[in-house]
């Protein structure tokens, strides 16, 4: 896919993503949501991308949905009357004009095998706000500003951050957060649970980067990718039971895997060699796991 709306920039295995719309402070086009799913689905077979960070360009991380437009700015069909009936089938093709674009690149995300942090350079509102939430971490510049405002606009949160929202503030947090339609200075973010850190301008993807280091830097990159799924996946279930069938089978393949090296490693006082691949080693069970 050619990008109009993105720029791509890997090096030693970690994939920035800029939001590239200066002019219009990075404002969320339809063709932007369509340029972040593919990215989010590509870097699963793309081992040479170990982690992903995703900023903007210039003084914005991403000012919301793009409203100039005439028409519906989010690229919805007013002529049509779904039913969640219609739902079902996510991969319609009939339903482009239905589903939430952001929706669509949230999901994304949380099916990426790779680390996916959040560098929030400035002003972050709407969806701007809510595609941060399926990454794995948000740091913020001391220009960022944080606003779940759709309340103003009379719409409801998208991006299906209704479920990731109150799995990092807690519910309480979220009623609050979206129903107030604040727009939260960097101090505040970071006391609401929104961010982990805050960094001068110069220094917000240097901090990104290390923690994409931290994470990812002589790891097994099938360790990562089911560790990370392991986490968002089970701590969803009902039942610790659940996640117990998912962590024997985990266990049971990394064992014989890369963890086989791993173990051959410490017990020889030397640096591990993983060769496993995110792309293609994943264990037997991952795609029934997943559900695709």
């Amino acid at each position: 896919m050619q990008m109009t709306t993105l720029r791509h920039d890997l090096v030693d295995g970690i994939l920035t993503v800029v939001l590239d719309r200066p002019h219009a402070l990075n404002a969320f086009t339809v063709d932007m949501a369509d340029e972040l799913e593919h990215t989010f689905r590509e870097v699963n077979d793309d081992d040479d991308v170990r982690a992903v960070i995703v900023t903007g360009a210039g003084r914005a991380f991403c000012a919301g949905m793009d409203l100039a437009d005439h028409g519906n700015p989010f690229g919805l069909d007013e002529a049509l009357r779904p039913t969640l009936a219609d739902m079902d089938d996510l991969d319609n093709p009939d339903l482009r004009q239905v589903r939430d674009t952001g929706g669509r690149v949230t999901l994304a995300i949380h099916d990426c095998r790779k680390p996916v942090i959040a560098a929030i350079n400035g002003a972050a509102v709407g969806i701007g706000a809510t595609m941060t939430l399926a990454m794995d971490a948000r740091l913020t510049s001391v220009n960022g500003r944080f606003g779940l405002v759709f309340g103003r606009l009379g719409i409801v949160p998208e991006a299906a951050s209704t479920w990731f929202l109150p799995r990092i503030v807690g519910l309480d947090e979220a009623l609050d957060l979206v129903l107030s339609a604040d727009i939260l200075d960097a101090e505040t973010t970071v006391e609401k649970g929104l961010a982990r850190s805050i960094h001068q301008p110069e220094d917000l993807l240097p901090a990104a980067r290390a923690l994409a280091d931290r994470w990812t830097s002589g790891r097994s990159p099938v360790a990562v990718a089911l560790a990370r799924q392991m986490l968002y996946r089970n701590s969803a279930q009902n039942h610790p039971v659940e996640a117990h069938r998912i962590d024997s089978l985990a266990m049971f393949y990394t064992s014989i895997a890369d963890g086989t090296e791993g173990v051959n490693a410490f017990r020889t006082k030397r640096p591990p060699h993983f060769v496993d691949r995110a792309s293609t080693d994943l264990p037997p069970f991952h795609q029934e796991w997943v559900g695709h």
